[in-house]
Formats: C-alpha cells, structure tokens, sequence
C-alpha cells in the first residue's frame, strides 16, 4: 500500500486493488482565513483526481472543497459515504456532479473489488464537525491503514478488532478559534493556550497508545494563516500558548516521549506500507530544515495569495441587505421551533456589527427566552460576538447554514462570555436549516444517562463523559477531586458532579469509602 500526501488531511492510498483520494483541501476556506500549510497548489491534481474512489470524511471546509472536487475530481469516481442523519454532504456532491454513491454502514466493514476492504466509522452528534466527522479505515493484502484525521472516537476498539493497524493517521493541531478571539488579557490567553495546545498532544497520544500502529502520521493541521490581520495566529513567535503547533514540533515532542515510528506527509510525500516496514520520500531533501525556514516560506506564501485574499474581502459587503430584517426572517423560525437548544442558551446571545475601522454600527440581539431576534438594546448578554457587518451580509447573501463552519472557525471576530462555555450556542449556528435543527433537536431530546459505572482513584464515576460519550476509562485524568476528559478537555467537580467547562452536563460521581 502506498500513501501519497496531498496537504492537510489530504491522501492518495494507492493498491493494485484501486485508489482512494481522501479530503483534497486547496482553496483558502473559512472565508480566505485559512490555507492549506504547506502549498499543495503545485501538486498534479489532474493526475490525482482520476482516483477509483473519493472520501470526503465530512463537510468542514478544510476537507470538503468544492471548487476543487468540481475542477479536479472525476466524477467516474465512486463516492465512499459515511453513514450521516442528514444528507448534506450527498446533497453537495451531488450538485457537483458525482452520482456514484456507496452508502457505507458506520462501523460494518465492506468489501469492493479486487480484495480492497473499507469501513467507515461516523460520529453523529451535533458537535461532530458540521453535524458529522468520520474515519475510514483501508485494508488490502494484509496491510491496514486508519485515517482518522480529525475525528474524535469514544475508541478505536471498531478497528482494532480487525487486526493489527500499520499505519494511523491523526490530527494533533488545532482547528478551533480558541482561546485566539477571546477579549482576554494576554497573560490569560497565553495560559489558555498552553492548557489546550498540551491537551491536543496528550489526546492525540492516547489514541496512538490506544491502537498502538506500526507507523503513526501527524496530519489534519495546522492551516496557515495568510492575510495580514491573521498573521499573528501562526505559530512562528516562540508563544507557547499557541494552538497551530505543526509537524516537527508533534514529531519532537513524540521523539522526546521515546518514540521513533513518527512520519512526516508533505504535499508529495510517499510513503509505502508493508506489515514489516515503512519507506519514505519527501519532495525536499531536509524536512527539519524545511520547517525551521517555515516563517519566510510563509511570507512568500503570503505574497502569491494576496490577490486570493483582497478578491475574498471585496466580495464580503451586501450593503443592499436589511441585515435585521433577514435575521427575522431566516433565524427567528428556527429560534421558534428550538426547544432544548433554546433552553440550554437560555438567554440573549449579542453581536455587535462594526464597518472596515471597526466601530460597531448595529448590534443584534438573538433572544433565545423570548425567541426573538432583535435590535440590541442596553441589556446585558452572556454570550457577545463582535464581527464586520460586511461577514454577516455575506453569511446572509450566500445563504450559509453554518456560521460555525465559516464565520467562527475564521477567527474573524471577537468573543466574550461571563461563565461557562456553552455548547448549545454554537449548535445553534451550525444548524440554521430546519434539517440541522430537527436533528440537534431530536439528538438532545434522545440523550440519556449513563448508567454505567467505574472507578477513577477514590471515585465511582458514570463511564462516559456527559458531553460526546467518550470512555472515561481512556480518557479521564484526576487531579484531586476534578477529573477531566482529554478527549475534549472538559472538566467535572465530582464532589457536586458540576461541569465547569460548560453550562449543564452533570457527571454523576460518587467518593468510595476505602475503609
């Protein structure tokens, strides 16, 4: 089996069997705030895209590209398709052109000609990637490969199962706008993303010791960031708060751990599987020194897409929309029939609206009590977002259903909140379809209890954290009385089974008397 690197979560997995091309990511996403870091532009994409089969592991931007699937990507191909509750991804690869669909099973590994074996694991809770995230794992003629990218399984027992995994694919970097856009003082900032820049290698390094392959690939991140007001998110600074570590700094913190079946994908990178081996050949003859240059490349990077970038801004402003009354009309609905969300945001959530010098010149309020979307007032909001007016209009303009998965994932704005994060509010965004909602809804409405029970130090504690399911027994870390998830980075105070990263989601939790 032979694995060619396209860029971020992007690969060819070649066999005499046929070839899968998997998430082919070129064009900057999240409104021309994110690139994909290294330049995957120059690959021969023609030659790339006559794959057998396509996998798209879901519709986050970074791995879902459009303008590139429709220009590159034969539509012969078959589709490999995880088993989602919405049909949004079919959906958009249908108007793309394609029409040879699988319909895979999650977790029921199906067989296609020649002796290549699949099976596709989807994650379907509203928090996974825009109402869905996937794996897919690849077996042919003894050899196995997990591409997780940048999905978060409870486990990876699915796979383990079937037999051992010689090669494991994963995110390690960040894809969040966290702590980055928080009004914050720097210090606290700086001390947040340290917090979550150790959470996502510890994460990452408990699914590696989980399915323990022959050869471990860090992939999926981080983007780049390429127009002048982003710069600063890049990590070339020394900040050891930043969340976009890259390839080297993972492979150096893994070496550092004893670890040596680390590999690096560039853009054009090859590496060929065996169960005994892994043979490597990069596009440049030093990959540490390609990394330590990293800020000038970035800099020439910067300078053949700044046309890309100022042609992305110049078509922002819809200053013919009356941005209130489309709210009213497009998001009060979907507030109306909201239940639990609604309940769980409880509150008014803000946005003030600010022109090109940032001076805030309307501000909205989205009333999730009186499920209202309003002109803001003097009230005081939990929840406050500050973005230009011209983002919304766009947002608004080009009909997009899923604020998280473009205006909040572009770090174009600034956030502020008094207590606990709150999951339901950024639910809400990414559901504005009355599709997105129905299933938010009905999920929320299906979510039960966990009556299963173990033992965490001197605590009886449920086995799965309340927010995604994740298994406690892999993931849960105790220091004294608060254990926290390492999936996600949520913690429980168990003495009174109060979450203190979100509002809601109790943990039951009980101290055992060792006497």
């Amino acid at each position: 089996m032979r694995v060619t690197g396209t860029g971020h979560a992007g690969m060819l997995i070649e066999t005499p069997a046929g070839t899968i091309l998997c998430d082919p990511w070129v064009n900057p996403a999240f409104l021309a705030s994110w690139f994909p870091f290294p330049d995957n532009s120059g690959l021969d994409w023609d030659r790339l895209g006559r794959c057998d089969y396509l996998y798209v592991s879901h519709l986050h931007r970074d791995h879902f590209d459009a303008e590139h699937l429709r220009r590159h990507v034969s539509k012969s191909a078959t589709v490999l398709l995880p088993e989602y509750p919405t049909s949004d991804l079919e959906d958009e690869l249908r108007a793309l052109g394609f029409r040879s669909f699988l319909r895979t099973r999650s977790g029921e590994p199906v067989a296609l000609d020649g002796g290549l074996n699949v099976m596709i694991q989807a994650l379907v809770s509203p928090t996974d990637g825009p109402i869905g995230d996937s794996s897919i794992w690849v077996e042919h003629d003894g050899v196995r490969l997990l591409n997780q990218n940048d999905a978060r399984p409870r486990d990876l027992t699915e796979f383990a199962r079937l037999g051992r995994v010689h090669a494991h694919l994963l995110q390690f970097s960040g894809a969040i706008w966290y702590p980055m856009v928080y009004e914050l003082p720097a210090a606290a900032k700086r001390a947040f993303g340290k917090q979550k820049r150790e959470r996502q290698f510890d994460r990452t390094m408990r699914y590696i010791e989980e399915l323990d392959a022959g050869w471990v690939f860090p992939i999926a991140g981080p983007p780049c960031f390429l127009d002048d007001e982003l710069w600063g998110v890049n990590d070339l600074f020394g900040d050891e708060g930043n969340i976009f570590p890259d390839q080297q700094d993972f492979i150096d913190h893994y070496e550092r751990l004893g670890r040596t079946n680390g590999v690096v994908l560039l853009p054009g990178s090859t590496a060929t599987i065996t169960p005994d081996a892994c043979e490597v050949g990069h596009p440049v003859g030093d990959v540490r020194a390609f990394f330590a240059g990293k800020a000038g490349y970035l800099r020439d990077y910067q300078r053949r897409q700044r046309p890309v970038i100022e042609a992305a801004r110049a078509a922002w402003p819809h200053p013919e929309l009356d941005v209130l009354a489309e709210l009213v009309r497009r998001v009060q609905p979907l507030m109306a029939a909201s239940e639990h969300i609604a309940a769980g945001i409880g509150g008014p959530v803000r946005f003030d609206l600010t022109d090109d010098a940032d001076v805030v010149v309307q501000s909205v309020v989205f009333d999730f009590t009186a499920r209202e979307v309003r002109a803001a007032g003097d009230e005081r909001a939990r929840y406050r977002f500050r973005t230009r007016r011209g983002l919304i209009e766009h947002l608004l303009a080009t009909g997009e259903t899923d604020w998280v998965n473009s205006l909040f994932l572009s770090c174009r704005f600034s956030a502020a909140r008094v207590g606990q994060y709150n999951e339901y509010v950024y639910t809400f965004f990414k559901c504005l379809s009355e599709e997105r909602l129905r299933y938010a809804e009905a999920w929320y409405a299906g979510r039960t209890s966990d009556g299963e029970e173990i033992v965490i130090g001197d605590w009886a504690v449920q086995g799965h954290c309340p927010h995604l399911k994740a298994n406690l027994e892999r993931f849960g870390k105790l220091d004294g009385s608060v254990l926290t998830c390492q999936m996600h980075g949520w913690k429980f105070d168990l003495p009174t089974g109060r979450c203190v990263t979100s509002a809601g989601h109790p943990i039951r939790a009980r101290r055992l008397d060792r006497a």
